[in-house]
């Protein structure tokens, strides 16, 4: 029989999320999973949410039911085609699967989703618990406004939000060409303390330093998270640049309590 018939889907312990630490109202219900509790078959092992990774889609198809039933989403997860770009959708008018790299959300038990193996997962809310955001932060992303852009569509104070920075690769992890530093200093010349020398002409960026830099730049002073690593974690994380076509997705999840 399966889980489903049996009703044995594993609790929130087996999945072993990451909730973030940040002072957010109480309505404001946030996690990030991890590769651990699904049931993919290695190299997918074992919680992946990507029906595009290669994996078999109805494993993803169960991890999905895990994810929602052990998180008690109140709502099935509004899933962006993620493109690394600007765009941001409202969630509640929003169709389908937009193709969009953030959304927001007022509406309670609205839960907005992003799929991540090395980009990191951006988690936005107002300090009233009246207003939520996600956004997906790669380099392409941060170097374009992506995180700008979110705060804008939000339309809050910058001063009064929160923000929260998910699981992402590392600063000693993610080795790049000089074109992406220079995508960053043609915006803000002071993003060069992101970079230090790596191998050969190659640059080591902090994905985490870049975001920071930009949000507060944009007038937002309570940033939290940003400490831990895909690439130098493989019990625990995904990582696209470790693994490459074949790594499986990680989930971000946010949503207002009603």
């Amino acid at each position: 029989m399966s889980e489903y018939a049996t009703g044995n889907i594993p609790g929130v312990e087996a999945l072993a999320p990451i909730v973030p630490d940040w002072p957010a109202p109480v309505n404001v219900r946030a996690y990030s999973t991890t590769r651990l509790g699904g049931v993919s078959r290695p190299p997918f092992d074992s919680l992946n949410l990507s029906f595009a990774s290669g994996d078999d889609p109805e494993c993803v198809a169960r991890n999905r039911a895990r994810v929602v039933s052990a998180l008690k989403l109140p709502e099935p997860p509004r899933w962006l085609k993620q493109a690394h770009g600007i765009r941001v959708v409202e969630a509640e008018v929003a169709a389908g699967r937009p193709e969009a790299d953030a959304s927001a959300s007022a509406r309670p038990n609205q839960v907005l989703a992003l799929m991540t193996a090395d980009c990191v997962p951006v988690l936005f809310c107002d300090r009233r618990g009246q207003r939520v955001a996600a956004a997906h932060a790669g380099w392409r992303g941060l170097a374009a406004g992506v995180l700008e852009s979110t705060i804008a569509v939000l339309g809050s104070d910058p001063s009064q939000l929160l923000v929260w920075l998910g699981p992402g690769i590392g600063p000693r992890a993610f080795e790049v060409g000089p074109e992406v530093r220079q995508a960053f200093l043609l915006r803000d010349p002071g993003a060069a303390v992101a970079f230090r020398p790596g191998h050969a002409d190659r640059l080591l960026a902090d994905l985490y330093h870049l975001a920071r830099r930009q949000l507060e730049r944009s007038g937002i002073v309570a940033v939290f998270g940003g400490e831990h690593c895909t690439y130098g974690d493989p019990a625990r994380f995904f990582s696209y640049r470790r693994d490459g076509q074949r790594s499986g997705r990680s989930g971000t999840f946010i949503w207002l309590e009603e």
